[in-house]
This record gives C-alpha cells, structure tokens and sequence, in this order.
C-alpha cells in the first residue's frame, strides 16, 4: 500500500488556494497538515490580498487545519522573503512533510522558481491547477458553491471599481478581454467566505475601499460577530 504524501498548502486565503485545497482533498494520495500564509506584519494583513489576519484565522478555523504564519515586513525585499521561507519549510521537512503545494495555473518563470527553492530544502512542489486552463477553473470555482469577494485591484491592469466586487459569472461577463480570468498575473485578489470544504461561512462585511501606492485598491473586510438572539422573555421585558 502506497503511504500518504504529507503536504503543506500555500494559502492566501483566496480562490485559487481553495481551489487547489478542494483538489487536494479529493485525491486520497495527499494528506494536507498546515495552510502557509505570507502576513505583512506592519499591517498584521495577508501580503498582496490585504485581508485582517482575524478572517485569515478563521477561515483557517473553518477548514480545521492549522495555521502557519509567515511574517514579513512591509518592505520585505526577496532575500527577507525567502529567508523566512526556508526557515519554516525546514522545520515542516523535518517533520516528514515532503511537498509544498501551490495555486499557480500557468506561469513557468513563478513555477520554476518555487521548485528550485523547495529543492533547497528537499521538498517538491504540487500544483493541483496546472493547466488546467484559467476560464475553466474560474467557473469550477462558482460551480462547486463557492463564495468569494474581490479584495485587492492592482489598477495598470483592472479598473479599481472591480475592488469590492463578488466573483461571480457577472464578474467574469465585465472583465476585459485583456484581463486573466482567474486574475493570475496579478489583475486581482480575492477572500474566499464559503462553500464546499469550509465547515462554517465565514461571516465579513465590506469595508471602505482605499488607493495604496497610487496603483491597489484594497477592499476593506470587516469580521462580523454572531449576533446572540434575546430569549421570548427578555423580548417581552
């Protein structure tokens, strides 16, 4: 009998990583055992999607797998990045973890180069979306229930009015022609909130939406609270 290849997922908290987490899920051969999330400490915010790390927690909480946090600053150059990087991937070795899996779809240069760092460390990499063909996999992701919002534009390529939105069908119809559908070059950013492996929809509203840089527009997501109903009682009082 073939053993169980122990994984740890990069997680953004974005549709590509659930998708590719849902993939993984399906196939007996893996055995997912952290999510790996890059935060920007300065902002205690996930990099480049600018989610809180309170969601990131609880979609985290939902899934029932541990967190793994790696925190970089602000300004991170690639030396911090991959620094860290190895530092915890070292530790996740160690532990019998052999593979790193990613969301990535199509780009060789983005692929090379996380192989060539994994094997740094003696790990591999798994790309469960791989060519799978950008459009397809955006309307698998809305086919299979789940439920995402749009959180980061980056505006050389998107309209910032796209900041906020829900992705869905509407969503793909407004994209120009020249925009990738599942935003893999970057186009966009999104938080996943519901659907098939999540345990409970995690509960956020939409926030302001603030320019960074002159070029991102971010959608603030704020945690919502489980209202607690009164009693019949307390009603009448």
């Amino acid at each position: 009998m073939a053993s169980v290849e122990k994984v740890v997922l990069t997680w953004s908290g974005g549709k590509d990583s659930a998708l590719a987490l849902y993939e993984l899920q399906t196939n007996s051969d893996y055995e997912v055992c952290a999510l790996l999330t890059t935060v920007t400490e300065d902002y205690d915010r996930v990099s480049m999607h600018g989610v809180r790390t309170s969601l990131l927690g609880r979609q985290a909480r939902s899934l029932g797998f541990p967190l793994e946090r790696v925190n970089i600053s602000g300004n991170s150059s690639d030396e911090e990045y991959e620094s860290k990087m190895k530092e915890t991937l070292t530790r996740y070795r160690r532990m019998g973890v052999s593979s790193v899996a990613f969301g990535d779809i199509f780009l060789d240069d983005v692929r090379k180069y996380r192989e060539r760092h994994l094997a740094r460390v003696g790990m591999n990499g798994l790309f469960p979306l791989w060519r799978k063909g950008s459009k397809r996999l955006a309307n698998r992701f809305i086919d299979l229930g789940f439920k995402a919002i749009v959180t980061c534009v980056d505006s050389s390529m998107l309209d910032g009015s796209f900041s906020g939105r829900v992705f869905d069908r509407q969503f793909l119809a407004d994209l120009p022609a020249s925009v990738d559908p599942s935003g893999e070059n970057g186009e966009f950013h999104s938080f996943v909130y519901d659907g098939p492996i999540f345990r409970r929809k995690i509960r956020c509203e939409k926030g302001e939406v603030v320019l960074r840089d002159n070029r991102f527009y971010y959608c603030d997501l704020k945690p919502v609270e489980r209202q607690v109903r009164a009693s019949p009682e307390k009603v009448r009082r």
